[in-house]
């Protein structure tokens, strides 16, 4: 598991199934409340679902750009042309390398005041009808496979500035090592007026190239793990977190497009789609747009200001105010019997309701405001509501005392600080509110009078002050009010991303913590007036025996005689005590007969580990399934017990919500939140690898392509075929097809030893019963006993190798001098890296003809030693002897610690006394981490054990404040 890439400012993307929180839902132009915003929950702005995509195939047309109201600078297309890539076709499985498109710096940046310039509509079908020169592929190989004919495009992109995630010359030393599959452009469901890849790749900051490779790779059913792992030249060797962004914001784009035609078709029936509208809702690339176009058209809205002025016949003065004031004469509609018609004031209030939705909803109007926003400093502010503070709970409203009278730069303002305020809000203890200065207001209407909506001939003063009036309100009444629901939207989706991804990484960090194996442990679940559960499981994690203790009931010292007989008997010298109730008087306890030596001859240590989610565990159905015999009491210790023996394997029986090392995981979309832990936990299994013939149904359901009924029929096939031989094995059993063989195969792994010792069996078998097959006596037997024989064990498959990469593995074994059955051992590390001198590694894969990324993989693979596991890089529990209480710390202390949980704001650290301590984030800077170990980002992760610094210690509040010393 190398570093992870460059992290992206990318947005959060809520569930499409979540509820839109109020300040979504309600319409922009609501009557005269119109002007007050109150939000009510989560925001839904991009719903980030990784459920797999079938799209049909539909042709799309090209985006119709127009200025850039982007937050940072990205693509800016230079001239008319199709931003979509070309996909080659897929033949056989060969796959075409593409170059990343040339940049072109030369892009001039348009003046705020002038009138934005429109691109002209970029043809559907321009790709086929160019000459094709600016994409040149090269003869670059594939992973396994051979390549195919070129392609070549024109297209030219300009670059103001590069993006974040460029293709990393070190690890693809050529810069080119794209790969562009598929055939022809890409292809969705439901077109619109943007292409899907470029806005893919601005939202997420990712190539071009690399997101029509990703549209294609999870168009066919591709996981995340096995892209990560097995395609990296595809794109650009991204890690799994930047992948699950790109697949997150895919589905979003797609949620996007899916709901526009939806409203489109419910519009077009209802007999109010004009070809106005119909543009505006094909533009929309977001939720919060979608709303705002379709708001006023919505079933069983009373209709806004603007459409009961169209009612009454009042347009066609709107629009001749514009195009031809000299012929317009207001007083001609006047209808004194007519409600809205009575008067001339009536008349211009009309006409001004239509001037100000013209406004409101024009795309080059929302670009100009929205990109002088960016330049100017918008704030947002919360107080302590008025009714809180009359009848709020006292406690309550303590927890948000930083943010009764608090403001902030919306550019500056820290994400657990949103949701936060959010927080607050929702509970009705803060007022919310984004201030946006008065001087954008005034830019913004002289900009509409004077530029963008001049009118074509002289106006009388009575009709430019109409005008002007038209402007201020459409900016007081419906353009502020998006501005303000677009600003909390994008902080708040913002924030709960950050939340989400702060929780994966925290749970991946748990997950890959070190196993312990190799000995018995002791799992303690502590409590007081039911006695505390004791479970001894053995180093091959089987339940050896379970005991109830009544440690803090006056019995301790007849209770440490029976503690120390089952140690004694099981041979256990490790302890393991649950986090929860009463474990500060538990570990306590140990702790003092630890140093009074009353274990002796056994040097017993203790350690504390979180027991999240141990309850929950013990009453489901498969705790019952796998421990039927054993009171839910007693499964708990057992799970804690084999949480330190093999933490991979004992958490993924967990839902992972329920292991509590996030920030505000409540106040996120529980659905966005499920699929990435989802997603992690996929990933962490299988990067780390099962042993198909000894792994769980549960641990085995979470392999890449994999799932319940998949898992379920590999056991079954297991139980009655006997032990997997090899990869091969796998597609026999039911329900594992070509796709899904392609997926889990490269992350299944067999025990070599095990299978030659059975192979070897079975052929003792085979011959004490070739006698009786010769009598007739054998039968059908025969034919199955045989088929099993005839399987041979494959020592590659004890490897990450992929199968799909096995010819070239075996090449490059006789290329070294090597034989399969040393995999593993120092000789093969010693004739690998003779060739790898001499040859270098890209020679070498020239030479095999395959790419550096397949090549390495396969140098892995053969090099490293039998048993291999990842987890042995990441950190082990913190076994301790001895105990220190909260009274005893002091200011300048140097102590050691775990780390719990990783938060924006900082790190807390269990130090022993019973109360985590926090290390501010100013406190962690990169000097003070570890340089040996790779990093997957400046920030500790649950698990890593560091020395720190009191720096004060507050008793009544029970907080410490540490500074980091070093990561040891």
């Amino acid at each position: 598991m190398s570093s992870l890439p460059r992290r992206v400012k990318c947005v959060a993307k809520a569930s499409t199934s979540e509820e839109l929180p109020s300040f979504l839902n309600s319409s922009s132009e609501s009557e005269e409340e119109e002007e007050e915003w109150e939000p009510n929950s989560k925001t839904a702005r991009r719903p980030r679902l990784p459920a797999k995509t079938e799209a049909k195939t539909k042709k799309a047309t090209a985006p119709r750009s127009t200025v850039a109201r982007k937050m940072v600078k990205k693509v800016a297309i230079k001239e008319e042309m199709d931003v979509s890539l070309p996909i080659a076709p897929v033949e056989d499985n060969k796959m075409q390398l593409l170059k990343p498109k040339e940049e072109n710096a030369g892009t001039k940046p348009k003046s705020l005041n002038r009138t934005p310039e429109v691109p002209k509509k970029m043809e559907i079908n321009s790709f086929q009808g160019r000459n094709q020169n600016s994409l040149v592929s090269d003869e670059k190989p594939s992973t396994s496979v051979p390549v195919v004919k070129q392609e070549k495009c024109e297209e030219e992109l300009a670059f103001d500035e590069p993006p974040s995630k460029k293709i990393k010359l070190n690890a693809c030393p050529e810069g080119k090592p794209v790969k562009n599959l598929g055939g022809k452009k890409i292809k969705e469901e439901f077109e619109m007026n943007w292409d899907i890849v470029q806005a893919l790749s601005e939202i997420t900051n990712v190539e071009p190239w690399v997101c029509a490779n990703l549209i294609w790779l999870f168009q066919e059913e591709n996981t995340i793990p096995f892209i990560a792992r097995y395609r990296k030249e595809l794109i650009n060797n991204l890690e799994a977190d930047a992948l699950r962004e790109v697949q997150h914001a895919l589905e979003e784009l797609r949620t996007v497009a899916k709901k526009t035609h939806t409203m489109i078709q419910k519009l077009k029936k209802e007999g109010k789609l004009s070809s106005c509208l119909l543009k505006g809702l094909l533009n929309c690339r977001t939720l919060e747009e979608l709303d705002h176009v379709s708001a006023p058209y919505k079933t069983g809205s009373k209709g806004t200001k603007a459409q009961r002025a169209k009612q009454l016949g009042l347009e066609p003065a709107a629009l001749s105010l514009l195009q031809n004031p000299m012929e317009l004469n207001l007083f001609s509609y006047i209808r004194p019997n007519t409600k809205g018609l009575g008067n001339i004031q009536e008349v211009e209030a009309g006409v001004q309701h239509i001037l100000a939705d013209i406004f409101a909803k024009d795309k080059d109007t929302l670009d100009f405001i929205r990109k002088l926003c960016q330049q100017r400093y918008i704030s947002i502010q919360s107080t302590l509501a008025k009714v809180s503070s009359k009848n709020g709970n006292e406690k309550d409203i303590d927890k948000f005392q930083l943010y009764h009278e608090f403001s902030c730069n919306i550019k500056n303002i820290q994400h657990h600080q949103i949701l936060a305020i959010n927080r607050g809000e929702n509970l009705k203890i803060l007022t919310v509110k984004v201030n946006v200065p008065d001087g954008v207001k005034n830019e913004f209407c002289w900009w509409c009078v004077n530029e963008r909506w001049r009118p074509k001939q002289f106006l009388k003063p009575e009709f430019m002050r109409l005008l002007r009036s038209s402007v201020e309100d459409a900016y007081k009444r419906l353009i502020y009010p998006l501005l303000c629901r677009e600003f909390r939207s994008k902080l708040t989706s913002d924030a709960e991303k950050e939340s989400v991804m702060m929780f994966g990484r925290n749970l991946r960090q748990l997950l890959l913590t070190s196993p312990v194996r190799g000995r018995a442990l002791m799992g303690v679940d502590p409590g007081y007036k039911h006695g505390c559960k004791l479970a001894i499981i053995s180093p091959t994690s089987q339940i050896l025996h379970t005991d109830v203790v009544y440690l803090h009931s006056g019995q301790g010292f007849r209770e440490a005689e029976k503690i120390k007989r089952l140690l004694l008997q099981y041979n256990c010298s490790t302890v393991v005590i649950g986090n929860g109730t009463a474990c500060r008087e538990t570990e306590a306890y140990f702790a003092d007969l630890i140093m009074k030596k009353y274990f002796a001859p056994l040097d017993v240590v203790y350690c504390i580990v979180s027991e999240a989610g141990a309850s929950i565990y013990s009453v489901s159905p498969e705790a019952s399934k796998e421990m039927p015999d054993l009171d839910p009491n007693l499964r708990s210790a057992v799970s804690i017990a084999r949480r330190v023996q093999d933490p991979l394997a004992e958490l993924v029986k967990i839902e992972p919500k329920h292991i509590g090392v996030g920030m505000y995981q409540h106040d996120v979309s529980q659905t966005l939140l499920k699929a990435t832990l989802d997603s992690v936990v996929e990933e962490c299994v299988s990067f780390v690898g099962v042993d198909i013939n000894i792994c769980s149904e549960i641990l085995l359901r979470h392999i890449a392509g994999l799932n319940t009924n998949r898992a379920k029929n590999i056991i079954e096939w297991r139980e009655k075929n006997g032990p997997f031989i090899n990869r091969e094995q796998l597609k026999e059993v039911k329900g594992l097809g070509p796709k899904t063989f392609q997926q889990c195969a490269g992350f299944i792994r067999f025990n070599q030893e095990y299978i030659k010792t059975f192979c070897s069996n079975k052929k003792n078998e085979l011959g004490s019963h070739a006698l009786l097959t010769k009598a007739g006596a054998l039968g059908k037997k025969k034919s199955k006993l045989t088929s099993c024989a005839s399987q041979q064990p494959n020592p590659l498959d004890q490897t990450c190798i992929h199968p799909e990469s096995y010819n070239i593995a075996m090449r490059f074994l006789s290329l070294i001098g090597g034989n399969a059955n040393d995999i593993g051992k120092p000789d093969m590390q010693q004739k690998v890296n003779v060739v790898i001198q001499k040859e270098g590694l890209e020679g070498t894969a020239k030479r095999l003809n395959t790419t550096v990324h397949t090549l390495q993989l396969i140098i892995d693979g053969l090099t490293q030693p039998e048993g291999y596991d990842i987890r042995t890089d990441f950190d082990k529990p913190d076994f301790k002897r001895s105990i220190v209480c909260f009274e005893d710390l002091s200011v300048g202390a140097i102590l050691t610690g775990k780390v719990e949980n990783a938060t924006p704001f900082g790190v807390f650290v269990d130090i022993g006394v019973g109360k985590a301590g926090l290390i501010p984030v100013r406190n962690i800077t990169e000097a003070k981490l570890s340089k040996v170990k790779k990093r997957r980002s400046l920030g500790l992760g649950p698990g890593e054990r560091v020395e720190v610094k009191v720096l004060n210690v507050d008793i009544p509040r029970l907080r410490i404040t540490l500074d980091l010393i070093r990561v040891l």
